[in-house]
């Protein structure tokens, strides 16, 4: 721009050699027409600066000098007006007449641009001012009423689930497992316990490459932990590569050295990636290559570990390993009962898990972060009424003979006649619930309440119970018993040759006589075999047959009794000697000797004496529900005709005597059905009695199924029930009979 002229007498102006005007600077723009003086209706002439107006009676006001037009090289040469001395300004110029400026030499002008006429400025029309206030009014409104509804949202609306997300990945939620009760005999010793044992978990999304710096640390991490807890690396590694997922559990019920082992494995791997070099590496990852950047740690500098964890639980022990483990059960690798009573009472056992949550970080727990915890409540103890010792000898006597008789299975079953309590109930072959791997399925069930099998001559038992109860005959009745008998086109025979028996009823009982049995049976229905069936049927089904024991034990059978109208053919007389249409399990069969032992009176079985629940509190189980069988009087004839099986020496129960006892008892050799359900197929060897029979306390029967080494029960069962009720009556401290057994006779001269 033109430097505009300064007055004289100035500061820029004053001194020597200062008065002298400068010329303008060729090419120079011109200030634009009317710039600073906007005055209505005048426009400034061409080359020709305005004059200054004053008001009258004052001096005229002082203006910046026009610039000058650009002169020749000549013009420029010649030395500026002096200015004025002092701070006098220099008198404006004078013009023509005719308003022109004095004429310039042709060489001095250059020819300009035609300028253009200053436009007049459109006036700015301004709005109301109460309209724009309500305009920025609404405006604001309408913002903070979205901020106050976002505010509403996010604080009350949304608070509970916008805090659970921020908490996802900050909180660990842990399950804590409930102690689970023990299984105790009568005395009170553990037969199944719980005992401390850890969970082995991880944090998946500590095992991704942003979070440890290397991209296979699952793989890592399992090839680690795989020989520690025994799982394939494979699963290991599938289950932390699941980073949406906060917790995993990879091994379950680890011993503590296994934990112990884990953990300081994971401090070695802690400590050495702690290190100042390893710790210079995790700094570079993800920055730029030409800044040193890093992709990955080095494998030195990577812990695959600090993602795993324990957490503190239990483990299910069997502290007498095989000891009626049949009847105790087992559990799975979850803890829950999977057989036995560890299934049926896994409510009780099993107790109410709780849960903790904590905040983590790395891994590690935040203590001043919160957290909260709800405990778990412990399971019940539950108390049998099997004796251990009992137990044990019934056990090792069942085994034994299994073994020598080559039998596929045999059960024991020990009861007190009193109160109906299960005092032992042993099974063969059985297994040890600790290693379930070293047993066969076939071998972890309880084939005493599972197993259901035509009894044989121990039915004999209900058949004469009924006769001598309904007034028929009494123990010393005659019964003529030829070699066979022809019935319903059937020929049927006793288990020897023999030519014609004359034998009493308690004859036929004591030679277990099928086709005495028969005899005595017709008689309950004169001569009408159907109504004979209708009252054995009762009988039966009042001894229990057919129906559950109460026990409610798990695969437990009811048996099977076919309906009298039902019966066909043989089946109307065979079932009168335990075959066919009739089958039961060893604890039914047992009850049937226990009723007529305590006199008559069926008491419902049981084995569980009480539980303790989590608040320490005892409840006892509710007396066996007790039913009137059979009368006192015909309940003591039995009881004298069972004694003449074993002490007689006719009878087929010999090798069940026990020195200084009386005992009641009756052997069964029953045909075996085929598993295929068609025919039969090898036999069932029995034997069932109780003692003393003078005053008696406890039942025993033994049962073996498809021996081979012999087939009758009194040879292969009789020696087992001496074995175990000999121990029971010594360990239960039940002393010797005080007086000798009737001897009632079992034959009669024609």
């Amino acid at each position: 721009m033109t430097t505009p002229r300064q007055p004289s007498g100035s500061g820029s102006g004053s001194g020597s050699g200062s008065g002298r005007r400068q010329p303008p600077r060729a090419g120079a723009a011109r200030p634009a027409a009317g710039r600073g003086q906007p005055a209505k209706g005048q426009s400034a002439a061409r080359g020709q600066a305005a004059k200054p107006q004053a008001p009258k009676g004052q001096p005229a006001k002082p203006q910046p000098a026009k610039a000058q037009p650009v002169r020749s090289q000549s013009a420029k040469a010649q030395p500026a007006k002096s200015a004025a001395v002092g701070r006098t300004l220099r008198a404006p110029q004078q013009r023509r007449p005719e308003g022109r400026p004095p004429a310039r030499s042709q060489a001095a002008v250059r020819p300009r641009p035609k300028s253009r006429l200053p436009q007049r400025p459109r006036p700015l029309k301004l709005a109301e001012p109460k309209r724009r206030l309500r305009v920025i009014t609404v405006a604001l409104s309408l913002v903070f009423s979205v901020f106050a509804g976002r505010l509403v949202q996010l604080q009350l609306v949304d608070a509970d689930a916008l805090a659970a997300d921020a908490n996802t990945n900050r909180y660990q939620n842990i399950p804590i497992t409930a102690e689970r009760g023990s299984i105790m005999s009568s005395d009170g010793v553990a037969l199944a316990a719980t005992v401390d044992a850890y969970d082995i978990t991880a944090d998946p999304a500590m095992f991704t490459p942003a979070a440890t710096g290397i991209p296979d640390a699952p793989e890592q991490a399992a090839a680690l932990l795989s020989p520690i807890i025994g799982v394939a690396k494979d699963r290991i590694a599938a289950d932390l590569h699941t980073p949406k997922t906060r917790y995993k559990r990879l091994a379950s019920q680890q011993t503590p050295a296994a934990k112990n082992q884990i953990s300081d494995l994971k401090s070695s791997l802690e400590k050495q990636a702690g290190s100042r070099a390893c710790q210079a590496q995790k700094k570079l990852l993800g920055k730029p290559a030409d800044q040193g950047g890093r992709t990955r740690v080095d494998n030195e500098c990577a812990n695959p570990l600090a993602g795993v964890f324990n957490r503190e639980t239990q483990k299910r022990i069997y502290p007498a390993d095989g000891l009626a483990a049949n009847l105790v059960g087992f559990v799975n690798g979850e803890g829950e009962g999977a057989g036995g009573l560890e299934l049926q009472y896994q409510k009780q056992l099993a107790g109410k898990d709780g849960h903790s949550s904590y905040a983590q970080a790395g891994g590690r727990l935040v203590p001043t972060a919160g957290g909260s915890m709800d405990p778990a409540v412990p399971g019940s103890d539950v108390k049998l009424t099997i004796n251990r010792d009992v137990q044990w000898a019934a056990q090792r006597a069942i085994t034994d003979q299994v073994a020598n008789s080559g039998a596929e299975k045999g059960y024991v079953v020990v009861q007190d006649v009193k109160t109906g309590q299960v005092i032992a109930m042993a099974s063969a072959p059985g297994f040890n619930p600790n290693d379930l791997s070293l047993s066969k399925q076939s071998q972890m069930g309880n084939p005493a309440l599972v197993d259901a099998y035509e009894p044989g001559s121990t039915a004999k038992l209900m058949s004469l119970a009924a006769v001598l109860d309904s007034g028929k005959a009494n123990w010393d009745t005659r019964v003529t018993v030829p070699n066979r008998l022809v019935r319903a086109g059937q020929q049927f025979k006793d288990d020897v040759e023999h030519g014609d028996w004359y034998l009493t009823l308690a004859g036929v009982l004591a030679k277990s006589s099928n086709i005495g049995t028969i005899e005595a049976v017709e008689t309950l229905g004169d001569g009408d075999q159907l109504k004979a069936n209708q009252i054995l049927d009762g009988y039966m089904r009042k001894f229990g047959v057919a129906r559950p024991t109460g026990l409610n034990f798990p695969g437990e059978t009811p048996g099977m009794l076919k309906k009298p109208e039902d019966l066909v053919a043989s089946e109307k007389y065979n079932i009168s000697f335990g075959q066919g249409p009739l089958q039961m399990n060893a604890l039914q069969a047992t009850s049937v000797y226990s009723t007529i032992a305590n006199g008559g009176v069926r008491v419902a079985p049981s084995i569980v004496q009480g539980i303790t629940g989590p608040d320490g509190k005892y409840t006892a189980t509710p007396p066996g529900e007790q039913t009137r069988v059979v009368s006192e009087e015909t309940a003591k004839t039995l009881t004298s005709m069972l004694e003449s099986v074993v002490d007689d020496e006719q009878g087929t129960g010999g090798k069940a005597a026990i020195p200084g006892y009386r005992v009641a008892g009756k052997t069964g050799t029953a045909n075996r059905g085929a598993a295929d359900g068609k025919g039969y197929d090898g036999y069932t060897a029995s034997f069932i009695g109780f003692a003393p029979a003078d005053a008696p306390r406890y039942t025993v029967s033994c049962t073996l199924q498809g021996p081979v080494n012999g087939h009758f029960g009194g040879q292969l069962c009789g020696p087992v029930f001496k074995q175990v009720m000999e121990f029971t009556l010594k360990t239960m401290q039940v002393p010797p009979s005080g007086s000798q057994a009737p001897n009632l006779p079992v034959e009669w001269k024609p």
